[in-house]
Formats: C-alpha cells, structure tokens, sequence
C-alpha cells in the first residue's frame, strides 16, 4: 500500500481539532455536571456524584425550568407539524410554474438571511402595535416559522425537483382522483424526506432564542430559560440542565432516525412484494 501524502495528515489534524471545538464545550458541560456536592463551575472537580441532578428537580430558585421545558415541546410541536404540512403543500405548488413564483421563491430564501434578531424584533413590534398578545404561542409560533418554514420548503423543492411523476400518471391512469394519488402516492414515496423535515422543524424550534427572545411574552421557552439562569446560578445545577437537554435532544434525533430507518425498510419490503408478484 502507498504511503499517504503528508497533506492527509495534515487535514486529518486539522478535522479532529473542528470536531474537538465542536463537541468538547458540550462534553465539558457534561463532565461538570457530575461534580460532588461541594463542587464549582470550574475544574477541578470536587468529587463525582449525581447531586447537581437531584437538585435540579427540587424547588429552587432558579426560575421555572420545567414550565419553560413543557413550553418548548409545545412550541416545537406546533411548529413541526406546521411547517410540514406548509412545506408540503409549498413542495406541490412550486412543481409547476405560477405567476410571480420566481419572486415568492426568493423571499422565502430572504428570511433565511435576515438578521434573526430583527425578525424577533419585527413580529414583536407587529403583534404588539396590532392590539395582539405577544405571547410564545402566537407571535413566538410565528417569528419561528420564518426560520424553519424556509428549510423545509427547500428540502421539499429538492425531492419534488427528482420525483418521477410517472407513479403519479399511472395512478391516474387506474382511476384515482388527486387527493387519493397524493394519499396513496406521493405521501408514502416522500415520507422519509417528510420525516426530516420533521426534525430540522422541531430541533430548530426547540433551541431557537434570537427569533424568540422579543415574541416569548411574559413566558419563557427553555433558551431562554437557560439564559436567564445564567445571569444569577452559580452552580452545576445550570450544567445538569445542559445535560438533560441535550440528552434529549440526542433521543428526539434518535427517534426521528428510527422512524426514517422504519419508513425506508417498509418501502424496501413493498417494492420487494411487488417485484415478486409479478
């Protein structure tokens, strides 16, 4: 075998110090959170426990943690769903060329590159001037949406771009009518990609804080939270947080992955039925 060029070495270094600052702050944070219960925010570690854990879930002044927690998921929810079924019918719509189509197309792209704490700031002003509530519900679920609409729109424009329309005519041709070829169709074809959208609809929600910071109202999202607890704990309590949410991120991702591992297998087994009957 030929010896590998310097260069290789050179980059392979150069990758695991991006993937060392990448994830070491957030494995700092774990190890932290392990500290006994004399332990700081600083190395050295004072021991090694589950302390700063079990204090977390016992009433503290610390804000409101899990009411921000249930928040977020809500959030995340709403706006997961929200922005699949837009991203969907978006997908559809942009499949054929419409008036005024090329000029739709780059505003969405726009909101992606628009300072997010200005969206926040725009969708406050606007909802406040309009005699509206700002609250995380309403004008938080919509300053979101201008940063996870665009997204899913993409992906959505990208599998559409190479979806082979001939299942479409030959369900067409067998006498089924729009709805059921979007039902029985497209959907099931697409439904990893849908998945995807999903996640980033979720995971973006979930973490986002510029774009929420002035739309949240009187109650705070977990980001949020996090921030404001910044300012007075002074314990590891803030990094068993950290941990905690980050750990359930990691499962929401995991979860996400099984369901597109699931929907790919199911597809596999069908096509793989089909070829037999014939």
């Amino acid at each position: 075998m030929e010896p590998r060029p310097r260069s290789f070495y050179v980059l392979s270094a150069f990758f695991m110090l991006f993937v060392l600052f990448l994830y070491g702050p957030t494995l700092t944070i774990g190890i932290l959170s392990f500290q006994g219960e004399g332990g700081g925010l600083t190395f050295p570690m004072r021991g090694v426990s589950m302390y700063w854990f079990y204090d977390l879930f016992e009433q503290q002044a610390v804000g409101d943690i899990w009411g921000s927690f249930r928040r977020s998921i809500v959030l995340g929810l709403m706006v997961m769903v929200t922005t699949v079924v837009v991203s969907v019918m978006g997908g559809l719509a942009f499949r054929k060329k419409f008036a005024g189509s090329g000029i739709l197309f780059y505003l969405i792209i726009t909101a992606l590159v628009i300072p997010s704490i200005l969206v926040s700031l725009g969708v406050g002003l606007l909802f406040s001037q309009s005699g509206l509530n700002v609250h995380w519900s309403t004008s938080g679920f919509g300053a979101q949406l201008t940063w996870t609409l665009p997204f899913g729109l993409l992906i959505m424009f990208a599998i559409f771009n190479r979806f082979d329309k001939s299942y479409e005519e030959a369900a067409r041709d067998l006498g089924a009518s729009p709805w059921q070829t979007i039902r029985h169709v497209v959907l099931p074809i697409i439904a990893p990609s849908l998945i995807g959208v999903a996640l980033f609809g979720f995971t973006l929600s979930y973490d986002e804080f510029a774009r929420t910071l002035l739309t949240a109202g009187s109650y705070n999202t977990l980001p949020l939270e996090i921030y404001g607890m910044t300012t007075n704990v002074t314990s590891p309590v803030l990094y068993a947080l950290g941990t905690l949410t980050t750990v359930f991120s990691l499962l929401i991702i995991g979860i996400f992955l099984a369901l597109a591992l699931l929907s790919n297998r199911r597809k596999a087994r069908a096509g793989s039925d089909a070829g037999k009957a014939v």
